[in-house]
């Protein structure tokens, strides 16, 4: 069942995508070359802690970190470690959930570091664009697959493959709600959007083949054939007046 957010929550879920946006602007700073990604995310729970948000990741089934880093092939879910090292020519992409007041917001976004190929750039790009499109169709009216099948068509026209084996989601309370958004599909179908349904939509795309698999650490996301990957998330508002993007500042 999707929940319906009232005024309370959804100010709640406000005020959290406002103090998660802050701190990715300021993030790339800390995203450089010669840095663990397991710096980068001490660097982000600090940051979490000085604006009074709480991590949803740690802790949930056993996670220890704050945040979710995955460099170039790696997908989602990449697992901070003081052994990745950050380099030049890499895409850095970060994803983090955090709560105020009991309250989620999700937010992902890519950092290329120094020099990047422009596959990588274009792979980025498009992720971007795919996340765009499927934010203009979260209207109140339109059915939930329409949100599907416009970031399926926009990374497909790219020349890109969509991945299959993750997705989207309702959040709220809990950082997973009810329902799961696909980012392929027909459009026409599922669920009416209502005003007061709050998503995380997140394109997740390849190069060539849509196939991947989950690491010996039981977490990070890779691509079978080794290649770059972009990931991009908002969290998002269903209002009477279309979408409202809770994760970025205005």
């Amino acid at each position: 069942m999707i929940m319906i957010k009232n005024k309370r929550a959804i100010a709640k879920m406000e005020e959290a995508g406002k103090r998660l946006a802050h701190i990715f602007q300021h993030m790339g700073d800390h995203v450089v070359a010669g840095m663990s990604t397991l710096a980068v995310d001490t660097w982000i729970e600090d940051q979490l802690k000085k604006a009074q948000l709480l991590s949803e990741t740690k802790g949930y089934h056993g996670y220890r970190h704050a945040s979710c880093i995955s460099i170039n092939d790696e997908l989602v879910h990449g697992v901070p470690s003081e052994k990745k090292m950050i380099k030049i020519g890499d895409t850095v992409k970060i994803d983090v959930c955090a709560s105020w007041q009991g309250y989620c917001a999700d937010m992902a976004r890519q950092f290329f570091i120094g020099t990047v190929s422009v596959q990588q750039k274009n792979i980025a790009s498009v992720t971007e664009k795919a996340l765009e499109v499927g934010i203009k169709k979260a209207c109140s009216g339109s059915h939930l697959s329409d949100i599907s099948a416009v970031i399926q068509c926009e990374i497909e026209s790219g020349g890109f493959a969509v991945v299959r084996d993750f997705a989207g989601h309702g959040i709220g309370k809990n950082m997973h709600e009810d329902p799961e958004i696909l980012n392929y599909g027909s459009p026409g179908k599922g669920p009416i959007l209502r005003p007061g349904m709050t998503f995380a939509i997140e394109p997740m795309v390849a190069i060539d083949s849509y196939k991947v698999y989950v690491a010996d650490d039981g977490w990070t996301v890779r691509t079978v054939n080794g290649s770059y990957t972009g990931h991009v998330e908002d969290t998002i508002l269903i209002t009477d007046n279309g979408p409202k993007v809770l994760t970025r500042l205005s």
